[in-house]
């Protein structure tokens, strides 16, 4: 276990029921963690049938899970590719709890349109995948970052990066290329905020269950098959080629979270670490 008792972690996207960041969020508070958990407004249809009938409310649920765990919790929904909005968004975190020792950027573009060849990809689609992924990381880095230093120094900033950041992959292009940026952006990042003791660190995910994969699914899905079945056959196809035999569970990643978000990982910078059961190994 990490004590990260007084600490107050800020974790962006984690309204998803089974998706990393409410498995991060809730291992951050499960550590000592208060946490601050955002997302993007949700609409009913990003939440499954099957989570709403058992109650499932998104981040109101996340927060609730926090405070079951004894830790203080505050959520709000914050487009981080919106300077307004994040700023919006530390504004009211420093008022309530007075600091931000953690920040987990999480949020990522929903999958879909930007799932085709490149000689078929929109100007629009590509677009919004930067937008999200790396224009949010940067702007909620910065923001984070300049409050890290004017208290002093200290913190600990993990960018959620892929295994598409370190490989190519056929009709996924706008998307790796956001995540290899990603890669880079935590390099350069690492360098100018090492003399003020503030680690960053990406974590570089395989295939992980939760909600992103129905929408890859319906991205990808050939005629003749349903979202469902070809989901279904993504991941056991995925499952066979994973030297561990299974994709990825939030908890997963959770795990790597906490411990780059401890004092254990304190001389560790500039790293993206592969959470991938041996499908990545650099």
């Amino acid at each position: 276990m990490y004590d990260l008792d007084g600490k107050v972690a800020v974790v962006t996207g984690a309204g998803g029921r089974h998706g990393i960041g409410r498995a991060i969020a809730t291992r951050l508070a499960t550590e000592g963690a208060d946490v601050i958990v955002t997302d993007v407004e949700q609409s009913l249809e990003a939440i499954r049938p099957e989570d709403r009938r058992e109650g499932w409310e998104g981040l109101t649920s996340v927060v609730k899970e926090i405070e079951d765990i004894g830790r203080k919790a505050m959520g709000m929904f914050s487009d981080v590719s919106d300077s307004r909005q994040v700023n919006d968004m530390i504004t009211r975190t420093l008022d309530r709890f007075g600091q931000i020792d953690i920040l987990v950027n999480n949020a990522g573009s929903r999958p879909g349109k930007d799932r085709v060849p490149v000689v078929e990809l929109e100007e629009e689609a590509f677009d919004e995948v930067m937008r999200v992924n790396v224009r949010g990381t940067y702007l909620c880095s910065q923001a984070v970052a300049r409050h890290m230093i004017e208290r002093g120094g200290n913190g600990k900033i993990i960018i959620i990066s892929s295994g598409a950041g370190k490989k190519g992959i056929a009709r996924y292009a706008a998307y790796c290329a956001s995540k290899f940026a990603l890669i880079g952006f935590t390099q350069s990042l690492a360098h100018e905020l090492a003399p003020f003791n503030v680690n960053v660190n990406a974590i570089c995910p395989g295939l992980v269950d939760s909600e992103r994969v129905d929408f890859i699914a319906a991205a990808l899905v050939p005629e003749g098959q349903s979202a469902e079945e070809h989901r279904a056959l993504m991941v056991r196809e995925r499952n066979t080629r994973v030297p561990l035999g299974r994709i990825a569970v939030g908890d997963d990643i959770a795990k790597t979270a906490a411990f780059l978000a401890s004092s254990e990982s304190d001389y560790l910078t500039g790293l993206s670490i592969s959470v991938s059961g041996g499908s990545e190994m650099s």
